[in-house]
């Protein structure tokens, strides 16, 4: 069995062969720091190529998923410069390109905020399965950004039609939404539901040979297409300038200040 990394911001719990990884910042409502980002890329590359652990099952601590990236990086990065914003863009996308490679089942449990990185993560999970009271949303555009990294994984889930409606109003909405749009499978009503939910997904999984699974994905991620290294380096030059930009100063500003961006009605 693998060697597991020592993690700050992530909970570990092996069970069996199952890997259960919690986002484990709830003072921030999960969001996915620059440093959690480096985590779970370590913790990912530790269990690549163990067929004994099956099934990674992402949640988040403290009632809520992922409430998207780290403001404080993003503060951060300014000092600088464009290229630092661009670096950090990045590696979420390679965090993001990894857990959909990995050839273990990921399975991502929502509940509470589910934003921006938060929602690029399910986009790349085998599995999801969502309180009905989740709230979903690509709130990027609202901040005077891009969502660079998770559009192309945005696409591909949901199709380039709904994926146009939320990227471009920055529209929140809920479990029940999200399932009808297919970007969950299931919606429970209560924490125990969930859990009984999972329990019985883990069981199908575990029914299936793992390295039957692990060839399973590629081919199925093979016959879909994938975003490419040059389209994501691409998206997180044109995030840097976004965010450097006028309209990334204000946003990110009016974000922190809790006041509404200058272009909002």
């Amino acid at each position: 069995m693998s060697t597991l990394p020592t993690c700050q911001t992530l909970l570990l719990d092996l069970h069996d062969c199952v890997l259960h990884i919690t986002l484990n910042r709830p003072e921030s409502r999960n969001a996915m720091s620059l440093q959690m980002v480096a985590e779970l890329r370590a913790v990912l590359a530790a269990v690549r190529d163990d067929r004994q652990i099956r099934a990674l099952v992402i949640g988040g601590a403290g009632g809520h998923f992922c409430a998207g990236a780290d403001i404080k990086d993003m503060a951060n990065a300014r000092a600088q410069g464009q290229p630092a914003y661009r670096d950090l863009n990045r590696a979420f996308g390679a965090l993001l390109q990894e857990v959909q490679h990995a050839p273990q089942v990921v399975i991502t449990v929502l509940q509470g905020a589910v934003l921006g990185g938060g929602f690029g993560l399910v986009c790349v999970s085998d599995i999801a399965m969502a309180d009905h009271q989740a709230q979903f949303g690509l709130p990027e555009t609202s901040l005077g950004l891009l969502p660079a990294q998770i559009a192309p994984y945005v696409v591909q889930r949901i199709g380039l039609t709904q994926a146009r409606r939320l990227a471009l109003t920055a529209a929140r909405f809920d479990g029940t939404q999200a399932r009808r749009m297919g970007l969950v499978h299931f919606v429970e009503h209560d924490p125990q539901a969930l859990a009984e939910r999972l329990d019985e997904v883990l069981a199908h999984v575990l029914c299936c040979a793992p390295g039957a699974n692990a060839a399973t994905k590629k081919l199925l991620l093979a016959s879909a297409g994938q975003p490419s290294d040059d389209l994501l380096d691409q998206a997180a030059e044109w995030f840097s300038e976004a965010v450097t930009g006028a309209e990334g100063i204000e946003g990110t500003l009016a974000f922190v200040q809790k006041r509404k961006p200058g272009w909002a009605v």
